[in-house]
């Protein structure tokens, strides 16, 4: 039996979420629908990690383990011609059965898109949020400063985050502005806890708007409460760039970050 890595990308407007739920359509359900479909095996996959419900991805990561014997390269045509047309496959490749989607990854790279315009992009509106306010992009990237490093982020987890640990490392995280009035905040870490992403937008929004001082954030971090930080931001604007499985080095990944 061979061990399948899968590159996969999804318009997640219409999911709820990645992680399979009873009589809910979800990305994690509708690959496992799909390739057992195709191989005619009960086929379960992992993923890297669980984006909610309305998040996308451009480089989520799946395994599964299947005895048929399809070649590599025929996975990505044959799997597209059978999944929806949200969810896509982008890459296949063999990997030794230790792989392990989730626990190898290094990094993980997300990125939340603001559209500041006054009116909304017609047809951007299901990949970035509309905030029709004026944001200081300097503002924002003097508290995003603040955030790379080893923290304890309880902050900005949402209280019924599960996990006791909340110490992460964020590599990366800069604020960029891609258009005019479209601002684009780039994070990369080693993990990031239940609404961390979303969270951390809502308070460098709150900063970015001149509510809080940008060094604030200093105290927010050491705070550990969800109170003292900002709004979780909607879904819409988040996707799940890429996932790493080799140390984080600035430069190597394939959605460059300048």
């Amino acid at each position: 039996m061979g061990k399948i890595k899968l590159t996969v990308a999804y318009d997640g407007t219409d999911f709820s979420g990645f992680q399979r739920q009873p009589g809910k359509r979800t990305v994690q359900g509708t690959l496992e629908e799909t390739l057992t479909r195709v191989t005619g095996e009960t086929i379960s996959v992992t993923g890297a990690g669980r984006t909610d419900a309305g998040v996308h991805a451009l480089g989520q990561v799946i395994h599964f383990e299947t005895s048929v014997p399809i070649p590599t390269e025929r996975w990505v045509r044959l799997l597209n011609a059978s999944l929806p047309r949200d969810l896509l496959v982008t890459q296949a490749k063999e990997v030794p059965r230790e792989f392990h989607a989730r626990y190898d990854a290094c990094w993980k790279h997300y990125r939340y898109t603001l559209d500041t315009c006054p009116i909304p992009d017609l047809f951007r509106r299901r990949y970035q949020t509309h905030y029709p306010h004026p944001l200081s992009r300097d503002r924002m990237q003097r508290a995003a400063r603040h955030l790379t490093g080893t923290h304890d982020f309880t902050s900005f987890s949402a209280a019924r985050a599960q996990v006791k640990d909340r110490r992460r490392s964020l590599y990366h995280c800069e604020v960029k502005e891609v258009n005019p009035g479209v601002l684009s905040i780039e994070v990369v870490g080693d993990g990031f806890l239940y609404h961390m992403v979303r969270i951390l937008t809502g308070t460098l929004v709150e900063i970015g708007a001149g509510k809080i001082p940008p060094d604030e954030i200093r105290g927010i971090l050491k705070a550990k409460d969800r109170s003292a930080a900002g709004k979780t931001f909607p879904p819409e604007g988040l996707v799940m760039v890429e996932v790493g499985y080799t140390p984080w080095e600035r430069g190597t990944v394939k959605n460059p970050i300048s």
